[in-house]
């Protein structure tokens, strides 16, 4: 057994899960307490030391346990994040690994949804984090149209009149967009189901393009083994349909109208952004009552639309600069994604190397080198392991992961300049933006030198902290009693990456003036959520709100979080509220699940969206 071997205690294991004593038992919001939530748990801890004493080297199962810095998924011997090709699976079928069941090309709407639901279930079993598709619509949008076309024929078939052409036409409409909604709600509905590991359901994330990119415009799909008849952009009315559905479909929830976590939808905010369509009426009302959607920012950030689809043909890589994943925090652009993260601990580094800013930018440099040798020794492993069967769908659509990056972030930097100036500013003040800037340029200059050495892709990200920003914490709680923290003494927490403090402002321009030259700064996943304390007043304020932050800023990604509260019986509630104002019941929750609602919103303030549902 090697030295810095850790025994697991099953009694101790089995009991701090089945008694809910460990904190990480609640950690995870999209892991609900169970027999498969124990199983995970069960089997992370084992995995977990595997990596730290076999695989990492000891000064990096070290830093990891001391505090220094948060190696995410440790729990999973798997890649972080994946995202694919949407048009790969459509034109190929889900297939071609032995001994599986296999599935031709889809040649028609149902089949297609049900063989994605299907495809971003099982590779979900073969990754950590998030699985998305990109251009949704408009890669579905040629079903649609078979469908449409297949309609108008049988009317002529079977001799069925209509008045007039045009009731013919909106007869077809009707049917159409009746079977869209139909299979859009089998495939959220399925999506949403605890399927995978642990009684999670798989987390996902598709990306709408609203209107057709440029470099699809003249491309037709290969929809059951034949090229199309229509080019993607000749099928405008179809993803016009697609969207509507989706849109509808989220807006109901589910039976008890609760809202749908998955997918997460973003959306492609591009110069020719059609903001006065019928379709943005909805979205936006979607928006501002539920927070939803994520908007990439194509009209004054860097990002280009075709970049999200270009990671799969890239032959040659600049490694002089870094890269852009693409398609948000949770999202990824096509065949990109992320072999893991590591998180720093900003506020640890500020306390210890308080004043003196060359000492705490020579440890961050210190430990960004931990946090590569702990990268690349995982990408050597996942890929043998790949290589060798471990991962068989990931093998069959992916095939390598010379296009996967390497992701290292910070937690708390505004607690980092708490610390570092003894209180004196933090990162909403003139000084502590300087420093928080300076310590973004650096840890992108250290990344662009792990690229050129190892060949490599590196990122920097906003990377989600949910259960680092509170072990960290808790870790610096016990070893530096005077460092400061936000949240309280039983739950304190740090605030995300270079998020403002919680509750600083409700003023979403004051919020993007302070955030902007942060968030234009990371290359991996980042978004800026814009707290609000209620839904906005209507879709066209949201609308204008959301028009005009991506048109006056660069941020590459936003969303807006309102807050609200679901009530069993009268459903969506604007605001946070204990008791249902109608009907003046404290809305479902138990004396423990009161305990854990009040523990888990004290203590993800900083890393969640403000939404509070309390049934």
């Amino acid at each position: 057994m090697p030295p810095h071997m850790h025994d697991i205690d099953y009694k101790r294991t089995l009991e701090e899960y089945l008694y809910q004593q460990d904190w990480r038992v609640n950690a995870n919001s999209n892991i609900g307490y169970s027999l498969g939530g124990m199983i995970l748990n069960n089997s992370g801890k084992i995995t977990a030391n595997y990596w730290l004493s076999c695989v990492y080297p000891l000064e990096v199962g070290e830093v990891h346990r001391q505090g220094d810095l948060y190696i995410h998924d440790l729990d999973f011997l798997s890649g972080y994040c994946a995202g694919w090709s949407l048009r790969q699976l459509l034109e190929e079928g889900f297939n071609g690994v032995p001994n599986k069941i296999e599935c031709d090309p889809p040649k028609n709407l149902s089949a297609a949804v049900g063989q994605m639901v299907n495809f971003l279930g099982t590779l979900q079993n073969e990754w950590a984090g998030a699985q998305a598709f990109s251009s949704f619509d408009t890669y579905l949008a040629p079903f649609v149209k078979k469908y449409a076309l297949s309609l108008a024929k049988e009317t002529d078939e079977f001799g069925m009149n209509f008045s007039s052409e045009e009731a013919k036409q909106q007869w077809i409409e009707e049917k159409t967009y009746h079977y869209v909604r139909q299979c859009i709600q089998a495939f959220v509905f399925n999506l949403n189901v605890p399927s995978r590991w642990g009684t999670q359901t798989p987390f996902t994330n598709i990306t709408l393009d609203w209107t057709c990119p440029v470099d699809l415009f003249e491309k037709r799909l290969k929809l059951g083994g034949e090229y199309f008849a229509y080019t993607f952009g000749e099928l405008q009315q179809e993803m016009d349909m697609i969207n509507k559905a989706y849109i509808d479909v989220m807006m109901h929830g589910d039976a008890k109208g609760r809202v749908f976590t998955f997918p997460i939808p973003t959306y492609n905010i591009t110069t020719d952004f059609p903001w006065d369509h019928p379709n943005t009426t909805p979205l936006f009302e979607m928006t501002a009552k539920y927070g939803l959607p994520y908007f990439q920012n194509f009209l004054n950030s860097d990002l280009k639309p075709h970049h999200v689809r270009s990671m799969c043909c890239r032959l040659q890589l600049d490694l002089t600069e870094l890269l852009k994943r693409g398609n948000g925090l949770f999202g990824s652009a096509e065949m990109t994604g992320s072999i893991g993260v590591v998180t720093i601990n900003g506020a640890r580094l500020g306390y210890v190397h308080k004043g003196d800013k060359e000492a705490l930018l020579a440890r961050l440099g210190e430990l960004m080198l931990l946090a590569q040798t702990s990268l690349e020794l995982k990408r050597a492993a996942i890929t043998h392991w790949l290589e060798n069967g471990l991962y068989p769908f990931t093998k069959r659509y992916l095939g390598h992961l010379n296009n996967h990056f390497s992701t290292i972030g910070i937690n708390g930097i505004n607690e980092a300049i708490l610390n570092f100036s003894d209180g004196a500013y933090d990162i909403t003040t003139k000084e502590g933006g300087d420093l928080a800037e300076e310590i973004l340029l650096y840890m992108r200059a250290q990344l662009v030198l792990f690229q050129e050495e190892t060949g490599n892709m590196y990122n920097l990200e906003a990377s989600p902290a949910e259960g680092a920003c509170h072990r960290f914490a808790r870790e610096d709680q016990k070893r530096f009693p005077g460092i400061i923290q936000a949240g309280t003494e039983e739950y304190p927490y740090y605030t995300n990456s270079s998020q403002l403090p919680v509750e600083y402002t409700d003023d979403p321009f004051e919020a993007l003036e302070l955030q902007d030259r942060f968030q234009t700064l990371y290359t991996g996943g980042t978004v800026l959520h814009l707290y609000l304390g209620e839904s906005v007043s209507s879709a066209e304020a949201c609308k204008k709100l959301v028009h005009n932050a991506l048109a006056s800023f660069r941020l590459p990604y936003l969303t807006i979080s309102p807050t609200f509260c679901i009530c069993p019986k009268h459903g969506h509630l604007p605001g946070e509220h204990d008791y249902c104002p109608r009907c003046d019941d404290e809305i479902g929750l138990s004396e423990q699940d009161r305990h854990k609602d009040t523990s888990v919103r004290q203590l993800h303030t900083s890393a969640t969206k403000a939404s509070s549902l309390l049934s």
